[in-house]
C-alpha cells in the first residue's frame, strides 16, 4: 500500500468538542490542520450525550408541565406520549446542529479531514488509512466511552448505555438504571416523566460529587415523581428474565440480584456507571505518551510526556464536560501555536446536572473546606423567598455559598429552577477570588431569579449592617442634624 505523507502544523485526533475547537481555531489563525475522526463528527456531546439527553429532558418537561397545570388553574392532562415521536424530536435536534460540526464545514474552513482510525507509529508520526502524518504538533482528543462495571452476567444481558438509549423507539415498561450519577438521574427522571416505571441502583449516594444538602432536594423530587431510588446497594449479578407484559404475553426483561440475594426485575437496563478514557489502539506507547488508569497524563499546559503531543477533554481523565474540553482547546491553541505558557483553570470549573430541579456547582464545597481543617462561612438563600420563583410556583430550591473570613467566594451550589443559568456570576467570583460585595452591590432587575444571588450575597453583610453598633452610629449622627 502506497502512503501519502502529510506535514501539517497540527494533527488533531478526534472530532468531538475538544478536537473540533482546536482544529477550527488553528486553521482560522493560519495554521495547516489535519483532523482525523474514525466515526461521527461532533463526538459524544452531539450524538449520544449533551444534545440528545437535553432534547429528551425537554420533551419530558413538557409532559410534566401538562400533569402539573392544575396548580395554575388550568385543567391538568395526562399526556399521551408517543415515545417513537419523542425520539424523532431528539433526532431532529441532532440533525439541526450537525452541520456546524460536519466534515463539509471544516473542509470549507480549510481543515483536511480524514475518516480513518489513527495510531502513532512513533514519537512524531501517525498512520491513518492511506496517510502518514508528520505534524509539528499533535493533539489527542479521543474522548471517553461508557465504563462497564465488573458485574457478573452484564456482558451477556441486553442493556443500554448513553450511546444506545437514544436509538430506542419503544418506551421501557420498567427501566432499571445502574448508576446514580448525572447521566443516570437525568435519564431516569426523563423516562419516568415519559411514562416508564424507573428504579435507580447506586452503590453509594446519588450525585456523590455534589453537596449532600442540595442533593437531598433532587432526591426528594425524584421520589415524589415515583422513581424508586436504592442507595448504598451492591449489585451481585445481572441476567435476562421473562415477565408477563401488559397484554398478558411473555416478554424478555432483566433481573438484577443485589447483595443479600434481593432481586429487582424490570423490562430494560441502562448502565450509567461512569466513563473511561478512549486510549486503546492509539499506539501511545510507541509515541512515548504515559497513560494512567484515568487517561492520558498531562501537565497543566496539557502537554503529555512527549512534548510534541497534547491531549484535551475527557481523554485526559479530568472533569468530563463539554465546556471543559472547549476550555482545554483554547489552552492548547495558545501553547501549540503561540508558545505561550497558558495553563488550565482548575479552581472555577462549573458543572450542572439537568434534573428538575437543576443542580449546579462551582468551586469548593463546605465539606471539602472542613476536610482541609478550615472553617468556612456558609450562606443560604431559599428560592421560596424569591418573588419570581413564587409566581412560577418554583420555590423548591436553594443557593448555598461558602466564603473565607474576608468574604471571598470559595464555592457556590444552586438547586432549583434554572440553576445552571444562575451560576455564571459565581463562576466569575470563584475564578477572580472576588468578595461578596461585588454581587451584593449590583443592581438586579425585579422580579428575576437572579435576585436570589444578590440576596445570598447581601446576607453576608446583614449582621454588621443591622447591628447594635450601626444603630448607635445612626443615632449619634442624627444629633448633628
Amino acid at each position: 500500500m502506497s502512503l501519502t505523507t502529510l506535514t501539517p502544523d497540527l494533527c488533531v485526533i478526534g472530532g468531538g468538542t475538544g478536537g473540533l475547537v482546536v482544529a477550527a481555531g488553528a486553521v482560522q489563525m493560519g495554521a495547516s490542520v489535519v483532523l482525523i475522526e474514525r466515526h461521527r463528527m461532533g463526538g459524544d456531546c452531539l450524538n449520544t450525550g449533551c444534545v440528545p439527553s437535553k432534547a429528551l429532558i425537554a420533551a419530558a418537561g413538557v409532559a410534566a408541565t401538562m400533569r402539573g397545570a392544575g396548580a395554575f388553574g388550568i385543567a391538568p392532562v395526562e399526556p399521551d406520549v408517543d415515545f417513537a415521536a419523542v425520539q424523532d424530536h431528539v433526532r431532529r435536534i441532532i440533525e439541526g446542529i450537525a452541520p456546524h460540526d460536519s466534515i463539509e464545514r471544516f473542509e470549507r474552513l480549510g481543515v483536511q479531514v480524514l475518516t480513518a482510525h489513527a495510531a502513532f507509529t512513533g514519537p512524531d508520526e501517525v498512520l491513518a488509512g492511506h496517510f502518514r502524518i508528520r505534524a509539528r504538533r499533535f493533539v489527542v482528543a479521543t474522548g471517553s466511552a461508557p465504563a462497564m462495571p465488573p458485574v457478573p452476567g452484564l456482558a451477556a444481558t441486553p442493556h443500554f448505555t448513553n450511546e444506545t438509549i437514544f436509538e430506542n423507539r419503544v418506551r421501557p415498561e420498567h427501566l432499571i438504571v445502574l448508576g446514580g450519577g448525572p447521566i443516570g438521574v437525568e435519564l431516569a427522571q426523563a423516562h419516568r416523566r415519559l411514562g416508564s416505571a424507573v428504579t435507580i441502583l447506586q452503590k453509594g449516594s446519588i450525585l456523590p460529587k455534589d453537596d449532600p444538602e442540595l442533593v437531598a432536594v433532587v432526591r426528594e423530587r425524584l421520589r415524589a415523581e415515583g422513581i424508586e431510588i436504592r442507595e448504598n446497594v451492591a449489585v451481585a449479578e445481572v441476567a435476562r428474565s421473562s415477565a408477563t407484559g401488559p397484554a398478558g404475553d411473555m416478554q424478555a426483561g432483566v433481573r438484577v440480584v443485589l447483595g443479600g440475594a434481593e432481586v429487582v426485575t424490570g423490562s430494560h437496563l441502562l448502565v450509567a456507571a461512569g466513563r473511561r478514557a478512549v486510549v486503546a489502539g492509539l499506539g501511545l506507547d510507541r509515541a512515548g505518551v504515559r497513560v494512567s488508569t484515568k487517561g492520558i497524563e498531562t501537565d497543566r499546559r496539557l502537554r503529555t510526556s512527549n512534548r510534541r503531543i497534547f491531549a484535551v477533554g475527557d481523554v485526559t481523565g479530568r472533569q468530563q464536560f463539554t465546556h471543559v474540553a472547549a476550555h482545554h482547546a483554547g489552552i492548547v491553541l495558545r501553547n501549540a501555536l503561540f508558545r505561550l505558557p497558558a495553563k488550565i483553570e482548575e479552581r472555577a470549573v462549573p458543572w450542572v446536572t439537568y434534573t428538575d430541579p437543576e443542580l449546579a456547582h462551582v468551586g469548593t464545597t463546605e465539606a471539602a473546606i472542613h476536610a482541609a481543617g478550615r472553617t468556612p462561612t456558609v450562606l443560604r438563600f431559599a428560592f421560596g423567598e424569591n418573588d419570581r420563583a413564587r409566581t412560577a410556583r418554583a420555590g423548591e430550591g436553594l443557593i448555598k455559598v461558602v466564603t473565607d473570613r474576608r468574604g471571598r467566594v470559595l464555592g457556590a451550589s444552586i438547586v432549583g429552577e434554572g440553576a445552571g443559568e444562575l451560576l455564571l456570576p459565581w463562576v466569575l467570583a470563584v475564578r477572580d477570588r472576588a468578595r461578596l460585595g461585588s454581587i451584593a452591590s449590583a443592581i438586579v432587575p425585579y422580579p428575576t431569579l437572579s435576585e436570589a444571588s444578590k440576596s445570598v450575597a447581601a446576607a453576608y453583610y446583614a449582621p454588621k449592617l443591622f447591628s447594635c453598633a450601626t444603630r448607635k452610629l445612626v443615632r449619634l449622627l442624627a444629633r448633628f442634624g
